[in-house]
């Protein structure tokens, strides 16, 4: 019988495209013998494999946590995706996005290639992901990923519903006086959706893409040219307003704004992050 080395094991799986733990159990299985190993895993692994690639993974589960850092608080978040909301919900699903999380935050991954790349065990994230759809019998994969740092940070996890596990998290973090009022800006978030904490943050063209739109449709509605600055100057701040944070009218008093209750503690808003099952790029 051939010594299964690592060595060997890479050899495999670069061939094959299996995961290590499939290679693994084909080598002992075969004892060895590379050829034998490959047949196992056409015969076993790999057809079926293939197979869950092609299914589009848009359930899933969110895992995050706040950890301490040294310049105050990091909060992390990360989408795990399956195909079904049946294996969403599974609590060995909910514990492997909860390892996933962990992974990531000793890594201290900035980025969805970081927390594939970090270690997992004695593989690395991306490898345990392939192991788990062979586990989940799906499609599983990492979806977004979300990173927030400041002071203070809080992080407010929906649930669509009692069985299921977070499909929207949001997260904020503020300086130590915003604080105060970070989780009611992080059920704002939640709800609302907001794109960008500031106009100042709103990309130049995007600026200039809501400029053109609202200056056509005012002239196709066919108002006066000599005001139609004024009536787009306020259709963009309607923009701003439905899509800023700090602009957005606070869901339970529209007679303020966030910034208002910001103001109100002497806080600030550093930065925030929201994510939700599925709404990440398409497959």
């Amino acid at each position: 019988m051939a010594a299964i080395t690592a060595a060997l094991i890479k050899q495999v799986r670069e061939e094959t495209g299996a995961g290590m733990m499939d290679v693994k159990k084909a080598l002992t299985e075969a004892e060895g013998d590379v050829a034998r190993a490959k047949e196992i895993i056409r015969a076993k692994g790999i057809q079926a494999a293939g197979k869950r690639e092609g299914r589009k993974a848009q359930e899933g589960t969110i895992a995050s946590k706040v950890v301490e850092s040294a310049n105050g608080q990091t909060g992390y978040a990360v989408e795990l995706n399956s195909e079904t909301d049946f294996v969403a919900k599974t609590p060995k699903f909910v514990g492997f996005a909860d390892s996933v999380l962990e992974d990531a935050v000793k890594a201290e991954a900035a980025s969805v290639d970081e927390v594939l790349a970090a270690a997992s065990g004695e593989a690395t994230v991306k490898e345990a992901v392939e192991e788990a759809a062979a586990l989940f019998g799906e499609h599983v994969k990492v979806g977004q990923f979300a990173k927030v740092e400041g002071p203070h940070v809080e992080i407010y996890a929906h649930k669509k519903s009692a069985e299921m596990p977070p499909s929207i998290v949001a997260m904020i973090a503020t300086d130590e006086a915003g604080a105060a009022v970070a989780h009611e800006a992080a059920l704002q978030i939640s709800a609302m959706g907001a794109q960008w904490l500031t106009r100042e943050d709103v990309p130049a063209d995007v600026v200039e893409s809501e400029r053109r739109v609202a200056t056509e449709k005012s002239l196709a509605e066919g108002k006066p040219e000599k005001i139609v600055p004024k009536i787009v100057e306020g259709r963009l701040n309607a923009f701003y307003k439905e899509n800023v944070l700090l602009e957005q009218s606070y869901v339970k008093d529209p007679s303020k704004t966030v910034g208002d209750l910001f103001k109100e503690v002497g806080g600030a808003a550093v930065a925030f992050a929201r994510v939700e099952v599925g709404k990440g790029e398409a497959e």
